[in-house]
Parts: C-alpha cells; sequence; structure tokens
C-alpha cells in the first residue's frame, strides 16, 4: 500500500517518486522519473513532466502542466492555470528536446493564477508573482511582480501581505509584524532565516 493519495482517475508512470501524504486529484499525469516530496496537493488535471522535480508541501492548482526543467523547491504555490514553458523558440518543425531550459522556483514563492513563466528563469524564495503577470528572467527574493511583462511593485512578507516601509531601510509585515531589510542588496527577514519554514 503506497503511502500517498491518487484519485482512481489519475494516472501514475513508474519509475517516479512521490513522498508520503502527498494528493494527486482528478485527471492527473505524473509521468516516469519525476519526483513528487512530502505533502504535497496536486489538483485536478496536472501534469508533471519526466524529470520534473517538486520540493515538500507544495501546493500546485488546478491546469498546471510543469514541463521538463521545472524544478520547485519546497513550500511552492501554483496558482490555476499557470504556465511554464521549457524552450524559448518552440517551432512544430524543430524538434528541441535537448534544448530545454531549466525554471527554478526558489522556496515559499507564490505564482498567481494564469502567470507566465518564461523559461530559463529563477523565481527568488517567496517571490509573489500576481496573477496574470508574464515573468521573463529572475526574480529576487521576497519581490512582489506584476503586469505585462512582470515588473517589481513592492516586497511581499513570509505571510503573504505587501511590506510596508517602516523606516530605517526597514519594512514591516501589517499582518505578523515581522520587519525585512536589504543586507547586501538583497531582502531578509529579521525574525527567520529564508530556509526556515514557519513553524505551524
Amino acid at each position: 500500500m503506497s503511502d500517498y493519495f491518487a484519485h482512481e482517475s489519475s494516472y501514475v508512470d513508474e519509475p517516479c517518486e512521490i513522498g508520503a501524504g502527498t494528493k494527486i486529484w482528478h485527471f492527473s499525469h505524473i509521468m516516469k522519473n519525476s519526483k513528487l516530496g512530502k505533502g504535497c496537493i496536486l489538483g485536478q488535471n496536472v501534469l508533471v513532466s519526466p524529470d520534473v522535480v517538486v520540493g515538500d508541501n507544495c501546493k500546485i492548482q488546478n491546469n498546471v502542466s510543469l514541463y521538463t526543467g521545472v524544478v520547485l523547491e519546497d513550500d511552492v504555490f501554483c496558482g490555476p492555470s499557470c504556465v511554464f514553458t521549457n524552450v524559448i523558440n518552440p517551432r512544430s518543425q524543430i524538434v528541441r528536446r535537448n534544448e530545454y531550459r531549466q525554471t527554478l522556483v526558489r522556496r515559499g514563492a507564490t505564482i498567481g493564477a494564469n502567470s507566465t513563466i518564461v523559461c530559463g528563469a529563477t523565481l527568488g524564495r517567496y517571490c509573489f508573482i500576481g496573477a496574470g503577470a508574464v515573468v521573463r528572467g529572475d526574480v529576487p527574493d521576497y519581490a512582489l511582480m506584476l503586469g505585462v511583462p512582470a515588473r517589481q511593485k513592492g516586497w511581499m512578507g513570509r505571510h503573504g501581505f505587501r511590506l510596508e516601509e517602516a523606516g530605517d531601510g526597514t519594512f514591516r509585515c501589517p499582518d505578523s509584524g515581522w520587519t525585512y531589510r536589504i543586507v547586501d542588496g538583497e531582502l531578509r527577514c529579521d525574525q527567520l532565516g529564508e530556509d526556515e519554514p514557519i513553524s505551524s
């Protein structure tokens, strides 16, 4: 008996790795040589292509395709119908399977519904991609990215709220009260290291 759940309408190809407590819902397809971490939730009609890596506690909403080259670290949220690409210049008549570009989504990032992530980018830890945005390059940790093309419009904290300027180069979360500051050109949380999860 497996220690994950896969709905009877889903397909799980072998070999693949699926962590304990992960749930795979209706009409989803997990292809061979992919890896899913522990405690993930995959909604309806999710495709995980060969060699894709998904970390622990990721939430992948309905109608998302993770194509070969996509790597999600722990605690990533992918909103409904968000889009990843893996070839920069696709043509139906040209086979480019050896030209897939990696897209790395770092820990805790949120990708909003119907947004598009053009391949080859690294999305920083706890960044927040607004619904419908089109990301064409790397995104800093905690950056709030909006629009087409996506541009940084502020900072988002670990709790999912837009940070407010608090003076002296610091930023404050209006929900948790946690503070953030720029360190060596990167935003950092004062209360918790970027690789440490928020305790439940």
